[in-house]
């Protein structure tokens, strides 16, 4: 088993930021600067493409996570992002993108192709994290766990899921369908999906058609009018509430 090593530890804004590797992967906890009397829920997050473990986006969710309900929150760099070096064939798809969007070509095929094979990467990273943060005793082996990831994140985080029995709840959205459907369809813990109606990337028929393939019994669609990267800051507050319904059993939860 790969150890956890705490690698930097601060605080601030009621949230304890602890930088970590597992196997050479770098990741970040946070928990309630406080402590907690006990053991609390993990919800482990995603990151989107061309980001980081420490982008604002995973910092903002974690702090709701943290605050609102005591939760704590994790997330790795994904193979090629953040603190991790790229690869030549990183390099190659991302060039490719690159020549793609220049010449207005379709996107789509590079970028599921690049992140299907992150995925191959990153779940067994992600598996191996896990392991690793459960045998924290403020997390621990029998602690609910959730997973939330937008974009690059959900695509990660369908395989990662299906594949992942400790995680009992999941947050996904705006994602192309065509590489997840076989694994969304293993996928029966509660989901809660978000689209951006309006997206000019990521089509709303590609998004209902993943949405469909859950096998969740419950599930429920959140669709904004919006382009891509304008997903409202209310359905971060929906995931918390999402999370303190099935991890903690809360029904009404406000986030901090």
């Amino acid at each position: 088993m790969n150890s956890l090593q705490f690698t930097a530890e601060s605080s601030s804004n009621g949230m304890r930021e602890r930088d970590f590797t597992v196997g050479g992967v770098p990741g970040v906890l946070w928990s309630p600067a406080s402590g907690t009397a006990g053991r609390a829920p993990l919800v482990l997050m995603g990151h989107g493409g061309g980001a980081d473990k420490k982008h604002r986006a995973m910092v903002g969710r974690a702090h709701r996570l943290v605050t609102g309900c005591g939760f704590h929150a994790a997330v790795i760099d994904a193979p090629g992002h953040g603190d991790r070096p790229r690869s030549a064939q990183d390099e190659q798809e991302i060039a490719e993108l690159r020549r793609a969007q220049t010449a207005g070509e379709p996107e789509r095929p590079i970028i599921v192709r690049y992140n299907a094979r992150l995925a191959e990467l990153a779940v067994p990273e992600y598996r191996a994290t896990l392991d690793a943060l459960q045998e924290l005793p403020e997390i621990g082996a029998e602690g609910p766990v959730g997973y939330v990831g937008i974009a690059m994140g959900t695509a990660i985080g369908v395989p990662l899921v299906a594949a992942e029995p400790r995680i009992t709840a999941a947050v996904f959205g705006m994602m192309w369908h065509d590489a997840l459907l076989e694994a969304a369809k293993r996928i029966t813990v509660p989901v809660e999906f978000t689209m951006q109606w309006d997206n000019e990337r990521v089509s709303r028929e590609s998004s209902l058609a993943l949405y469909d393939a859950f096998a969740s019994r419950e599930k429920s669609l959140h669709a904004n009018t919006g382009r891509h990267v304008g997903m409202p800051m209310f359905e971060v507050d929906s995931s918390v509430r999402f999370f303190a319904r099935h991890l903690l059993g809360r029904a009404g939860t406000s986030p901090a």
